[in-house]
């Protein structure tokens, strides 16, 4: 895996996180109230921030399925058909980990804050952010990493020519 396609991935909720960061102050340490964690979850929807978890449950099922099959390769039949239940069954766990980050949002910013997010991401702004953010950031990566190449290859020429001018051989 590139290190593109690890950044891309972290991208979408390091994206909402620094936007949101920019858009309010962080909140007082305290219980966010039912409002103020109904209101991150629905900004948690809204911005499609849950999107990266979303490979999760298939993936964790897929993990302990190929660790059963390198144990065994003849359980495959089985292994298929109790993985397509476990996703099924799984599914509804989903839920706890959206409920989670809407809990790390309410506890980073207050309601009245959370309010004022929610209706700038409904706003026709807010939507193009959640949906253009996502590529800049992706163009962004693109170009830093054929930056950081060229870079390399730059810092290569340069110290080559500073160890030959201390007599190294190259």
């Amino acid at each position: 895996m590139s290190i593109i396609e690890i950044m891309k991935g972290a991208m979408r909720p390091a994206v909402v996180a620094l936007t949101l960061m920019g858009l309010g102050t962080v909140a007082e340490a305290q219980q966010p109230s039912a409002t103020a964690i109904q209101t991150a979850k629905d900004i948690v929807n809204v911005t499609g921030a849950m999107a990266l978890f979303n490979p999760l449950i298939p993936g964790v099922i897929e993990q302990a399925k190929n660790l059963f099959l390198q144990q065994n390769p003849g359980l495959s039949k089985d292994l298929n058909e109790i993985t397509t239940k476990m996703r099924a069954d799984l599914t509804p766990r989903f839920g706890e980990l959206t409920s989670e980050v809407a809990k790390l949002y309410a506890s980073h910013f207050t309601e009245a804050e959370l309010k004022e997010l929610l209706a700038f991401y409904k706003t026709p702004v807010g939507m193009k952010l959640i949906v253009e953010q996502p590529k800049v950031g992706e163009e962004g990566l693109k170009f830093a990493q054929t930056w950081a190449n060229n870079l390399s290859d730059e810092v290569i020429v340069k110290m080559r020519d500073e160890l030959k001018k201390r007599g190294h051989t190259l």
